[in-house]
């Protein structure tokens, strides 16, 4: 049986319509859902629909969200299980096709209950993980996660016998949103990929998030397609998405739009396939629908004005030993059992994967990263990952409380400061297109 899915192929069919920009966009009103569906699809760029859920559904807490959509009160996300199919059914209709790809973002550790629900009404494609929605958002045991989610998978994975290609996407790259250097962002959305083969499916996505300097950024997404390519069954049709900063972010609209412009940029030098678009209402609340294509547009636009740019030459790429790093993490977790179910919890008990300032009883805790004085991430840290002095030196760096908090705020204030002195906070157009936030970090 042949089979075809909205997000399956979807690298082989970018070229055509340049990078992909995806809002994180959801509400609970079905009409509000609807309209910001059809505004997107309307955008001015190649777009790809989302319906980002709310935090009760992630939890299972699905009485309160009834009781929120009885009483009118709004949700920060489409509640669909309490919605149910028909519902969400008639929200999409006309809007999803092969145009018009729809993915659900949801969060939640324990899932089947919502792959099961996006199934029934039609949809195909969803994101996260056994790790990535697990360790940053839940209490869940990563045992019982990793469960969930092998279930989960297999009932997405049967959609193949309706004819439909399900598509899957790792958040992997997304551990935490900030303070992660790369290698253990890569190893981790690396695995996720292999756990969703192992469970049947051969459409996924993986997944990077920006973090503080452009070059580790390009090195980074080099090394995760390089990573890629050598770990991913030949029966797997893969791409790449990347994530625009995951942390604090700008407070003035034109620092945002920096951020934004770095990212598509970014999307464009690595051949990413999709961008996942921040707004610059991101820092103080959930962005309207206005506000969403707004962003989806400008993003487009920076994409489009990259592409026309002659691109880099990978010869002249510095490697500072990433790759290695992810490798060596991928192999450690491999080496623990055949099935990478077992080899995550596994590594995760052992503390061969790590996840700085993360906070889940399931995580050692014990590694920790900081931004250097040329504004790269690096370990200050490593715990007990066995990466020790592979992508800098042995001594450890201690992180004291006002350097972290000023690290953590490093993307907000160094954008802000940029767009400030370009003397127009709405659109950042006289900076100079080869100034950085790093080059600003001694301000």
């Amino acid at each position: 049986m042949t089979t075809s899915g909205s997000f399956a192929g979807l690298a082989a069919r970018r070229p055509a319509t340049g990078l992909l920009v995806q809002p994180r966009m959801g509400f609970s009103d079905p009409r509000w859902m609807r309209a910001g569906l059809e505004a997107v699809r309307r955008a001015r760029a190649a777009t790809v629909g989302t319906l980002t859920l709310d935090s009760y559904t992630r939890v299972k807490d699905y009485a309160t969200a009834e009781r929120a959509l009885a009483d009118g009160f709004p949700l920060n996300g489409y509640p669909l299980v309490t919605h149910g199919p028909d519902t969400t059914r008639a929200v999409l209709d006309g809007i999803q096709g092969p145009g018009f790809p729809v993915q659900v973002r949801h969060g939640s550790a324990l899932p089947d209950d919502i792959i099961a629900a996006l199934v029934t009404a039609g949809l195909d494609a969803t994101e996260g993980g056994p790790v990535s929605y697990c360790l940053p958002y839940s209490r869940v045991p990563l045992r019982e996660a990793t469960a969930s989610w092998a279930r989960s998978c297999e009932r997405f994975a049967e959609l193949r016998d309706r004819g439909v290609e399900p598509h899957l996407e790792s958040f992997g790259g997304c551990m935490m949103g900030q303070l992660c250097p790369p290698g253990l962002l890569i190893a981790i959305t690396v695995l996720e990929g292999l756990f969703f083969h192992r469970h049947g499916l051969r459409s996924i996505s993986l997944s990077y998030a920006q973090q503080t300097d452009a070059r580790q950024d390009e090195e980074a997404v080099a090394a995760l397609r390089s990573l890629a390519t050598a770990f991913l069954p030949d029966d797997t049709d893969w791409h790449i998405v990347v994530y625009t900063y995951m942390g604090k972010y700008p407070r003035t609209h034109g620092g945002a739009l920096l951020v934004l412009r770095a990212a598509a940029e970014l999307a464009v030098r690595t051949g990413a396939t999709r961008l996942i678009v921040k707004t610059p209402a991101e820092s103080y609340r959930i962005p309207t629908i206005e506000e969403n294509v707004e962003a989806l547009e400008w993003a487009g636009a920076a994409a489009a004005a990259e592409a026309t740019r002659r691109p880099p030459d990978p010869a002249r790429a510095p490697d500072t030993g990433i790759a290695a790093e992810a490798r060596q993490l991928i192999e450690a977790v491999l080496d623990l059992h055949p099935d990478v179910g077992q080899a995550l919890v596994r590594a995760f008990a052992k503390g061969y994967l790590d996840v700085p300032y993360c906070l889940h009883s399931d995580n050692h805790g014990r590694s920790r990263g900081y931004i250097d004085e040329a504004g790269r991430l690096r370990w200050a840290s490593v715990g007990s990952m066995p990466i020790r002095g592979i992508t800098g030196g042995t001594r450890e760096h201690t992180v004291g409380s006002s350097e972290l908090l000023s690290a953590l705020s490093y993307v907000e204030r160094t954008h802000d400061l940029l767009a400030l002195r370009s003397q127009d906070t709405r659109t950042s157009d006289a900076l100079d297109a080869g100034t950085t936030a790093a080059d600003l970090r001694q301000a």
